[in-house]
């Protein structure tokens, strides 16, 4: 048996129904099957669609899902793929691992500030972006994860260093007499 590639979706802390509803689609389930994944998992959150199960003796992608775990870093390492709403807090931990990801904004939001951070990070090339769970299919079809760059956090020391040097405050070791 080849390698067991996994795909993992996350919503947070929300419902997002129309993203679970889609990735439990049979267009979208068998787009991740013809790109050699092999099994799903779902985080349904707060919401109420209950994704179908299929088991790997079906001949399909294997499906499993639940709504809440004190820590999604364990699926989010072991996936091979991400799929997941457009929270910051997904996102960059995704990235941080350097896993291939797919952001799917939910349109119903009003104001919706996260579509604009995916966008740019899509704009850069860090991750691929579907503006609505009726893009998922079509996206997943077209991802060439071979395009994608690597994501690499900026250096918050840097930030702390301008602050200190606005408000007037030495670097250790600056400004003072080392000679003892």
């Amino acid at each position: 048996m080849g390698e067991r590639k996994g795909v993992f979706v996350t919503v947070g802390t929300t419902s997002f129904d129309k993203l679970v509803a889609a990735v439990d689609s049979e267009p979208v389930k068998a787009a991740l099957f013809r790109r050699g994944f092999s099994h799903l998992q779902i985080q349904i959150g707060r919401g109420t669609y209950i994704p179908s199960k299929v088991s790997e003796e079906d001949g399909d992608l294997e499906v499993d899902y639940f709504t809440f775990s004190p820590t999604i870093a364990d699926h989010l390492t072991a996936a091979s793929l991400v799929i997941s709403h457009a929270g910051s807090g997904s996102i960059f931990e995704t990235l941080r691992l350097g896993k291939p990801l797919v952001v799917v904004v939910n349109e119903d939001l009003m104001d919706n500030h996260q579509a604009e951070l995916a966008e740019e990070l899509a704009d850069r090339k860090h991750l691929f972006f579907a503006c609505g769970p009726h893009l998922l299919a079509q996206t997943i079809e077209s991802m060439d994860l071979e395009s994608l760059v690597p994501y690499t956090p900026g250096d918050p020391k840097n930030i702390a260093d301008q602050i200190d040097a606005f408000f007037g405050f030495s670097s250790p070791g600056e400004g003072s007499d080392q000679k003892g």
